[in-house]
């Protein structure tokens, strides 16, 4: 089949089209179809957050889930998906990012229907770690492919819209658990993915163009492997000192050095190969290299408010699921209306700026989180949370063009593979650590009241202090007598979740410094690639 014509630069003119004009004119229809595909990954993890309480129930109302296994579930998806996310990427540039893509949609579906039907907790984390393939095989094409359907100049709009997506997912998802989990079983907060899956494949068959590196080199096996260990010990070092809350256990330490170790020796042999699976060269560039560090701080800030943010809504201010749920509407709907917008203000006051500022709003809203008591009027919260959407919508997309744009576009699996690991890190960072200082702040607060119940063994009260729901569990049980413990509890735990923001806001500083001293202003040209795009050897003509 013909190539479409791709007309050349006049002298002095704009530049030349890259993209062949029969794809550029269904460009906004692919990006709705690649939404579609991100929108199930996104959506899927924040459903199952609203789950958890019921599959802890016996059957057949659950699952009968332990607290260890309900973490599992969360977290073999979490280390299946950050381990292969940087294969999948490049896997993507060598295969094709849409046979990639469909790949991963398939798995994921298919994970969806066996965690629907699981039967035991152990089946469950299992057939979630099926699903942490199929999604680490559909993040990074998404953003590859949207990479190279759209001209250099659109790109930076279309990011907006792909990262307000996010948000949206993050919304939709508490929202969507609620109402499912009101009128269905557990298991229907995976088997909702199934018809979303199956559209998203065949409007994929039918839309969007295949594309990968025309010259992608040998395989690197080495290399890969080296990535997957080093991803999956790393990852589950932290997710480990979070569950401890106490990153200095051996087992820790060791699994972290360990990882970092490995992920050292990669960079290495990356070095050293004549064929790596990814140029570290890129990482020399300030601001490849601080857009990656921006990346893994805001999550990290991120992740880790959201984490305690349900407590307190739930716990402490007494509020279901679903109204949790919606709650969480303005963080979302600043990112919907903000994102595919912020390229405005980035042409008009540079990148350095847009995202220094912006930086230092989600780290004021951290710190605004101090006004949040045990009575304070709640639109008080949701005016910080649209701030702070507002905020991160004016970082995610300056930062990730930063970071697609610093490469070559037949390169773009391997980009957006980067920028979802260190945003995959980032936020599991943060929950980890932010969550341990949740934890051992209010353990100091609430232990020595209580200590020394009457009629409650020392065991006991030992495992009442490890969190809030422990704590109002011992207070249910003692009936009259745990009512005053009910208001211990609340204090203890906003004094803790005070602590945890001013952490996270420290965290978003940082970000802002980094920003500052080594984002540029405006982007640079793009690297030229290694030769034209080709619809022949891109596998794009349909």
């Amino acid at each position: 089949m013909a190539t479409s014509p791709i007309p050349s630069a006049a002298p002095g003119g704009p530049p030349a089209r890259q993209v062949p004009e029969r794809i550029h004119r269904r460009r906004w229809a692919i990006l709705s179809t690649l939404m579609l595909s991100l929108l199930i990954v996104v959506l899927d993890n924040s459903i199952l957050n609203v789950a958890m309480k019921t599959i802890a129930t016996p059957a057949p109302h659950g699952l009968g889930a332990t607290q260890s296994e309900l973490e599992w579930a969360i977290n073999a998806y979490t280390l299946v998906f950050a381990g292969l996310l940087f294969t999948s990427g490049l896997l993507g540039d060598r295969l094709g990012r849409k046979k990639v893509l469909l790949f991963g949609l398939a798995v994921f579906g298919t994970g969806s229907v066996l965690a629907a039907f699981a039967g035991s907790p152990t089946q469950l984390v299992a057939f979630r770690a099926v699903m942490g393939l199929g999604g680490a095989f559909v993040m990074p094409a998404t953003l590859a492919i949207l990479m190279n359907v759209f001209e250099r100049d659109e790109q930076p709009r279309a990011i907006g819209i792909w990262a307000g997506g996010v948000g949206l997912a993050i919304a939709i998802g508490p929202i969507a658990g609620g109402l499912l989990l009101d009128a269905y079983w557990w298991g229907s907060v995976f088997l909702v993915n199934v018809p979303i899956v199956l559209i998203a494949l065949t409007a994929m068959l039918i839309l969007v163009p295949d594309s990968k590196d025309p010259s992608p080199g040998r395989l690197d096996p080495v290399g890969v492997l080296l990535s997957v260990i080093g991803l999956v010990l790393l990852v589950y070092g932290i997710i480990k000192g979070g569950q401890l809350a106490d990153f200095t256990d051996p087992r820790v330490l060791g699994t972290i050095a360990g990882g970092l170790a490995v992920l050292a020796g990669f960079v290495v042999h990356q070095k050293r190969s004549d064929h790596p699976s990814i140029d570290i060269g890129y990482f020399r560039k300030p601001a490849f290299s601080a857009a990656i560090a921006a990346i893994a701080l805001v999550f990290f800030s991120l992740m880790g408010v959201t984490f305690f943010i349900v407590f307190y809504v739930q716990s402490v201010r007494g509020y279901t699921p679903l109204q949790a749920g919606l709650l969480i509407l303005p963080l979302a709907a600043a990112q919907m209306i903000f994102a595919p917008r912020a390229r405005l203000a980035v042409d008009r006051f540079g990148a350095r700026a847009v995202c220094t500022v912006s930086m230092l709003v989600v780290a004021a809203t951290m710190t605004g989180m101090l006004l949040l008591d045990i009575d304070t009027p709640i639109w008080v919260m949701e005016v910080l949370f649209f701030l702070q959407g507002a905020g991160m919508a004016h970082i995610m997309p300056p930062v990730t063009v930063t970071i697609m744009q610093s490469l070559p576009r037949e390169k773009a699996g391997s980009g957006s593979a980067l920028n979802n690991v260190f945003r995959q890190v980032g936020g599991t960072l943060g929950v980890a650590v932010l969550g341990s200082l949740l934890s051992t702040t209010y353990r100091d607060g609430i232990q020595p009241r209580l200590d020394g119940l009457p009629g409650v063994p020392t065991a006991a009260q030992q495992a009442a202090g490890e969190s809030i729901e422990a704590t109002l569990g011992l207070a249910d049980r003692m009936g009259v007598a745990g009512r005053s413990l009910i208001g211990s509890a609340d204090r203890a735990f906003v004094h803790a979740m005070h602590v945890t923001a001013l952490g996270s806001a420290a965290v978003s500083v940082l970000g802002a410094l980094v920003v500052l001293a080594f984002l540029p202003g405006k982007m640079g040209p793009a690297p030229q690639s290694a030769e034209p795009y080709d619809e022949r050897k891109a596998g794009a003509a349909r």
